[in-house]
């Protein structure tokens, strides 16, 4: 079976390479490069940015490892999409007001997606795989499902929840039922990365308010019944739940609870104002299963980071709407809602309003 493995020069695609190469399979290696020379974004802030400009010293390490492991290694140039994708529609929904999930789109659209779809027409291969922490496995309904990693603490099936079904089943995540701690040591033994190197890359570092192109403009802070407590610099620069950096003097901590983009303004809130018992969520891609059961008591989660909330789940047009038994905090526009029955994704949507 011939393997294309997507590695990026982190330790996690490095290992994956090598566990399948070593379980015989016919493996080559895929590197995207996602920044345009030419492109009228600014360079981002963090070295250890997936889109950086500079992957020299990346490309000659991830041909050093591929020499090593002995696979053959290629160049694949998304930058084009990269920017028309991910980088404008990531601007578009910040200035909209909306906080968007840019890893969630390009796994979908880019990595999963165009890339694949590229390498296809060069390369001839039966299996795409990457060093994320996920596991896909075929369930008895007939579909691919997607789940949990065995590692809790590194599990990304959040980022890849809007993974189709036919992208699921070719794709493979050597790295799912491993630990952490594992690849690690398996790295340090190989002699891939120096032993103790840390791993940062991001979608972009720093203020992400560079992506934007705008200039700073002067708005109101204000609270939900519109009194003005302050001013701001544009409402860009803030997030939904963003406690630090309003500068305003209040009786009791301030949360931005709203980005009112249309009159560049923010609302702030105290704590209690940023939780949510409801949300709606649209542009819905059903993972393991194909639609949801009633009166069934599914997770959701609103961020990857978070061990996600019992919830209600009901379909509805063009997307789904949840009830949360208890509630969220911080519930942001444009963020992914990533629904679970245990281990395994059920749904993912695009958060359009939260009450």
């Amino acid at each position: 079976m011939k393997v294309l493995v997507g590695m990026s020069g982190g330790m996690d695609s490095s290992i994956a390479a090598y566990l399948l190469k070593s379980q015989g399979y016919d493996v080559s290696g895929i590197t995207m490069i996602i920044w345009k020379e030419d492109s009228p974004y600014p360079s981002p802030a963090s070295p250890g940015s997936c889109c950086s400009p500079d992957r020299d010293a990346d490309l000659e390490r991830i041909r050093m490892i591929s020499e090593k492991i002995g696979i053959r290694h290629y160049t694949v140039d998304c930058s084009d999409l990269f920017e028309s994708t991910v980088l404008d529609d990531f601007r578009s929904e910040y200035l909209g007001g909306r906080t968007p999930n840019p890893c969630i789109w390009c796994n979908q659209k880019i990595k999963f997606g165009a890339m694949v779809d590229h390498a296809r027409s060069i390369l001839d291969f039966d299996a795409f795989a990457t060093g994320h922490y996920a596991r896909v496995r075929r369930l008895g309904n007939g579909r691919y499902g997607l789940l949990k990693a065995r590692d809790a603490g590194k599990d990304q099936s959040y980022f890849l929840s809007r993974l189709s079904q036919e992208q699921l089943s070719w794709t493979l995540f050597p790295l799912g039922e491993m630990l952490k701690k594992d690849v690690r040591r398996m790295d340090e033994i190989l002699g891939f990365h120096p032993a103790g190197q840390r791993e940062s890359q991001d979608f972009y570092g720093g203020d992400y308010s560079g992506l934007l192109s705008v200039d700073d403009r002067e708005g109101d802070i204000a609270l939900a019944d519109g009194t003005v407590i302050g001013h701001h610099r544009g409402y860009w620069h803030y997030t939904i739940g963003q406690r630090r950096g309003l500068g305003v003097a209040y009786s009791e901590p301030l949360y931005v609870i709203g980005l009112d983009a249309e009159h560049n303004r923010v609302i702030a809130g105290t704590e209690p104002s940023t939780h949510s018992s409801h949300l709606k969520a649209s542009d819905p891609v059903f993972v393991s299963a194909s639609g949801f059961d009633p009166g069934r008591i599914y997770t959701v989660k609103i961020r990857s980071a978070s061990e996600g909330v019992p919830a209600y789940v009901e379909p509805g047009e063009d997307g789904f709407s949840v009830s949360f038994i208890g509630s969220v905090r911080g519930a942001a526009p444009g963020q992914s809602a990533v629904v679970y029955d245990g281990d395994a994704v059920i749904a993912s949507g695009v958060i359009e309003f939260a009450f």
